[in-house]
């Protein structure tokens, strides 16, 4: 963290100096180095989240406009069929990788704040794991998955899924639930508590995933929680399915909608 060590040495020197030369009594001369080391701190950090923000923007309406070609790309095939529908589908992956490729491209940039800012090199993961998730590079999710910053319950379902793909233990994977678990608000981690009962099902352990859909319906409103709490207690597992959340659901992988239809990634949306 350079900017805390040059403001550090930058409030010493004011301290040394008001000391040395009398300007002030040496209590309020290290009060006066404090400051100015707070101040510094202040105006670096306000001067540095400006110019992170403006690459992160950047990332950002490279994946949105990308998208928005994609749409009008598919929009386009609905009006007009193409001829094959497997190249029309081999096409719009093959956009998606080009878009991420981009994306990541741009996120090169932010690497210049690394030695400027905390846990930088943390954010820089976090946003490139969702980037190579949404085109299932998982060799380089798997590489930065140890550096990643679990804010946010999204971030936590992708370490879960992965862990599932990876055959993880089941207690491995319940130790991470339920330390992201514990941080969610309210209202939140409809996606996660849904993920992992349904690990729990795909590992014939029902009776698991019933306890903890009872933990999240006490946490929160969710029809998703509520119908596969009642396929649960009817003992049709059969009927036990997350695709009612959407997107969210089928973006980690897990799964593909009965009806393929090409769909736009959730981070596109996203403000890393």
């Amino acid at each position: 963290m350079l900017t805390l060590i040059l403001n550090g040495v930058f409030g010493v020197l004011v301290a040394v100096v008001f000391t040395a030369t009398k300007a002030s009594h040496w209590g309020w001369s290290i009060l006066w180095g404090l400051l100015v080391f707070v101040a510094g701190q202040g105006l670096a950090a306000w001067l540095l989240s400006r110019r992170i923000k403006n690459d992160m923007t950047a990332v950002q309406v490279i994946m949105t406009e990308g998208q928005k070609r994609m749409q009008q790309k598919v929009h386009m095939w609905q009006m007009r069929p193409p001829g094959s529908l497997k190249q029309a589908q081999t096409e719009i992956e093959r956009d998606q990788k080009r878009i991420v490729e981009q994306a990541l491209a741009a996120s090169a940039r932010l690497e210049r704040y690394n030695r400027w800012m905390f846990l930088m090199h943390r954010q820089i993961a976090t946003l490139r794991i969702q980037l190579y998730w949404s085109v299932k590079d998982f060799r380089r999710v798997d590489e930065l998955l140890p550096s990643a910053l679990y804010v946010e319950p999204m971030m936590a379902t992708l370490k879960i899924a992965r862990m599932h793909m990876l055959n993880a233990p089941t207690a491995d994977i319940e130790k991470f639930f339920r330390k992201q678990a514990a941080k969610t608000r309210y209202g939140q981690g409809a996606l996660l508590y849904s993920l992992f009962a349904w690990i729990l099902v795909q590992r014939n352990d029902p009776g698991e995933a019933n306890k903890v859909l009872l933990e999240a319906s006490k946490k929160m409103e969710s029809d998703v929680v509520k119908s596969n709490l009642a396929a649960l207690a009817n003992n049709r597992l059969n009927q036990f399915t997350n695709a009612a959340l959407g997107e969210e659901w089928y973006a980690l992988h897990l799964e593909q909608p009965k009806v393929k239809t090409q769909r736009q990634s959730p981070f596109a949306k996203r403000h890393y």
